[in-house]
């Protein structure tokens, strides 16, 4: 049996233990397997992290009186998962002067990311665009009760007070050598609340943790688990 194919075997057994039956002859076994990073980090050892366009509309203006600089935080926490994730060194962009904030232009300005690239003498640059809002989802619902008088089950209206935060990436990754547009993805994440008032940076953390493992393995590694069912005698 090659290497690979004993590596396969081990993880099989390991998980086995924890198999659960589906029915007679078939058994379930859920798996870790690897998943390979995004884009190949051979021969590159830095990166920058240029600033990201910001979706302006009501939900960001919303973030901005909430005292959420959407940028600046996303720009450190790339900054804090980069250095925890990959070996890559981390270099600050500085002011970047963009040609055209309109994405789909700036993308495709291989000129200007190779020019990036130059200046910071950095390997990888990423940049993309940002897109959080914030939702008053309150609104009223129908709902059961009983009646201490009558014991009769009636319907009323109560008011519900919930916030969502939807948080939508465009993550985008350029070689700094050549300006060549290595990787472009869309994240997006949505997450609701209790209450009217509720934290917008907590539930803008709470989207980025969401989306971590998937922002993280476009430079490195990752491990997935997977759900397989296997025949028995």
């Amino acid at each position: 049996m090659n290497p690979s194919g004993a590596t396969l075997m081990g993880v099989v057994l390991l998980f086995l233990a924890a198999a659960l039956p589906v029915e007679a002859g078939e058994v379930q076994v859920r798996l870790l397997l690897p998943v390979r990073a995004r884009i190949d980090l051979t021969d590159r050892k830095t990166v920058t992290v240029a600033p990201f366009l910001v979706v302006s509309n009501e939900g960001e203006e919303s973030a901005s009186r909430s005292g959420v600089d959407v940028e600046s935080e996303f720009e450190r926490y790339m900054s804090r998962l980069i250095r925890r994730q990959t070996k890559l060194k981390l270099i600050e962009s500085g002011p970047v002067d963009y040609p055209s904030y309109d994405l789909r232009v700036l993308s495709a300005d291989t000129d200007f990311w190779r020019y990036l690239g130059e200046r910071t003498q950095a390997d990888l640059i990423v940049s993309g665009s940002l897109d959080f809002d914030i939702q008053d989802r309150s609104g009223y619902r129908t709902e059961e009760y009983v009646s201490p008088y009558d014991g009769r089950t009636y319907y009323r209206q109560v008011l519900v007070e919930q916030t969502g935060f939807e948080y939508d990436i465009v993550m985008q990754v350029f070689d700094g050598r050549t300006g060549e547009q290595l990787y472009s993805d869309n994240f997006k994440d949505f997450k609701q609340y209790d209450g009217e008032r509720a934290d917008p940076l907590q539930g803008m953390f709470e989207n980025l943790y969401a989306l971590e493992d998937r922002i993280a393995n476009i430079f490195a590694q990752k491990q997935v688990e997977a759900t397989r069912v296997l025949l028995t005698p």
